[in-house]
């Protein structure tokens, strides 16, 4: 099985060091041809936003408006991540953690995942052993429920088409972390197509050397061939989430950001290319 980068296989992706010198460009893994029904996928996508609705009208909205009325925002948080467990199983997800071992159990990190799935999303926030925030598109603010409960649950919505907005929302993410959370981002901005790897933002980095605190590279692997961007359907199966060991900040610059970021690339690309 070859992994296509220009002339970069995935045998010379067995090096980190090879890895880090491939440009911060879109990487196509090979997938796996579906041979699996794409009726009972269609129904089992359906299912899976049936299931999301439904906890965010029957659990969501009732816990919401108790959290806001006794002003325990906080409390929103547990339930949050009940929520999401709850549809991963509904989804047929099950979700497999490898290198929690790597993670120092008193330390805040920035967690900086590949996406390729809404899965994803669902994985890391109720996976990684850690309170912790997100980076969110701003379309989800519409989402009845889930747009105003965001915000109790350290889930900060970016606007990447308005610099200001953009920039506000990072100072957000710091206060975030600076009150004893960790935070995840989705570096690519957006999902990327089933076995691709988009290039890398530079946010997250930025956003690590500010509150000085290590940046963990996550490979989240299998979500895009049980619930690929675009693809409309849904499968169950087995989500690996790979936490890599840490990448330090201390005595890092912010002229360094670009090291940081192809450093924390090479690592998910290395893991992402052994299937």
């Amino acid at each position: 099985m070859v992994l296509r980068v220009n002339d970069t296989t995935m045998a010379d992706l067995e090096t980190l060091e090879s890895a880090k010198s491939v440009e911060n460009k879109p990487i196509t893994f090979p997938v796996p041809v579906d041979k699996r029904s794409r009726v009972a996928g269609k129904l089992r996508y359906w299912w899976c936003w049936f299931v999301a609705a439904s906890l965010l009208l029957a659990v969501g909205a009732p816990d919401l408006l108790f959290t806001s009325l006794i002003n325990k925002r906080t409390w929103l948080y547990p339930v949050a991540l009940w929520g999401a467990r709850t549809w991963l199983g509904a989804c047929g997800a099950k979700v497999k953690v490898k290198g929690l071992h790597n993670l120092d159990p008193n330390a805040n990190y920035v967690f900086v995942s590949n996406h390729r799935s809404y899965l994803d999303t669902a994985t890391l926030f109720a996976f990684t052993g850690r309170r912790m925030g997100l980076v969110a598109k701003k379309e989800l603010l519409k989402v009845p429920v889930l747009g105003q409960g965001m915000g109790f649950v350290n889930i900060i919505a970016i606007d990447r088409t308005d610099p200001e907005r953009a920039l506000a929302s990072m100072e957000k993410a710091r206060d975030v972390i600076k009150a004893g959370y960790s935070f995840g981002i989705f570096a690519e901005g957006t999902r990327a197509m089933p076995g691709q790897l988009l290039p890398f933002k530079k946010g997250a980095f930025h956003l690590a050397l500010q509150v000085g605190v290590p940046i963990v590279p996550v490979a989240i692997k299998n979500t895009d061939v049980m619930m690929g961007k675009n693809s409309g359907v849904a499968h169950a199966g087995e989500v690996e989430m790979v936490l890599l060991p840490p990448i330090t900040t201390s005595r890092r610059t912010a002229a360094e950001v670009s090291d940081l970021l192809m450093q924390a690339r090479a690592e998910i690309m290395r893991e992402l290319a052994r299937g």
